[in-house]
């Protein structure tokens, strides 16, 4: 049977295009994925406001696709206007709230945490993802050739970057690098720090600073490496500001510490994030005491393709 023809709509950031692709490999659909851009005033005005029109974003050159994928605020109205403008039946898949009427897509998929309802609507604990246990496991050697060989377990700290909630200031990671030392003394760990797309070039650089040449800080941003880290992982630590990062963690089955940073703004639905993890047991703040705990390993982007197989005949 030919596999169905998919287009990835997001804005090329990095948790939304691993929640369309790990969505889309799931689906086991053939893919292409495109960077969304919105033309002139159309990138700062709400989606609910903005037109279904070609005029509001750059022309997507693929005319031959029977689903769409979408994620993220940029990607709303373009895969709304591809689904009304397609020559067959496309079905449309949002990832997230679009925050426009529900009815525009055949189904969303979101967190429970945006406590968004609908009968198109399918629900998640976290994000969804594009990693999986094999690949995970398939890279588990990757740094064997950075980390320092001795005995100590490895304890992997995971890092974002600033937000609109989150600040990186000098302060706020000097607090996390703190309390981080304390624990890895104590433990005696060997710390492995893995920086992501958003992670600032001078944070990583502190972190080589604060932390010596007895732990290991990966400079650049390398899949491989991350996947590594997760692997070799006694205890993983994620800072505040990445929910998709820290679902990402969960399918390892592994503990969870979060490392917290003082909100510049109301993070209601991250504290909601926060909180559902916390209640199913996957994760704990940095500076609590460290323990072996034990979880059911979040798999929720094959549960969601399961559904959407059966809703769509795939």
């Amino acid at each position: 049977m030919t596999k169905l023809k998919g287009i990835l709509l997001t804005q090329g950031m990095h948790g939304m295009i691993s929640q369309a692709e790990g969505l889309a490999k799931a689906l086991d659909i053939d893919f292409t994925h495109h960077t969304v851009e919105l033309n002139n005033f159309w990138k700062v005005i709400p989606p609910k406001l903005t037109p279904v029109s070609q005029n509001v974003y750059k022309k997507i050159n693929q005319d031959d696709f029977d689903v769409i994928i979408s994620c993220g605020r940029k990607s709303v109205i373009p895969s709304i206007h591809l689904k009304n403008t397609a020559n067959k039946k496309v079905f449309n898949i949002h990832i997230q709230d679009p925050k426009v009427n529900l009815n525009h897509f055949d189904y969303i998929v979101a967190p429970e945490h945006d406590a968004l309802d609908g009968q198109n609507v399918i629900n998640t604990k976290g994000a969804i993802h594009y990693l999986t246990e094999n690949e995970i496991s398939e890279n588990k050697d990757y740094l064997n050739s950075f980390i320092k060989k001795d005995e100590r377990k490895i304890c992997t700290l995971i890092m974002g970057g600033p937000t609109k909630y989150y600040d990186y200031s000098t302060k706020n990671i000097k607090n996390i690098f703190t309390m981080l030392d304390k624990l890895l003394k104590k433990h005696d760990f060997q710390l492995v720090v893995i920086p992501s797309m958003r992670t600032p070039i001078n944070t990583i650089h502190y972190a080589k600073e604060f932390f010596g040449d007895n732990h290991t800080v990966i400079v650049d941003v390398d899949k491989k490496a991350y996947l590594s880290a997760l692997a070799i992982a006694e205890n993983i630590i994620i800072t505040c500001d990445s929910s998709s990062m820290i679902s990402e963690a969960a399918l390892t089955g592994k503990p969870i510490y979060v490392a917290n940073i003082l909100a510049k703004k109301h993070d209601k639905r991250f504290q909601s994030f926060r909180r559902l993890f916390r209640e199913l047991n996957i994760i704990r703040n940095l500076g609590d005491e460290v323990s072996i705990f034990n979880y059911e390993k979040l798999d929720e982007t094959n549960r969601v393709a399961k559904i959407l197989k059966q809703k769509i005949n795939l």
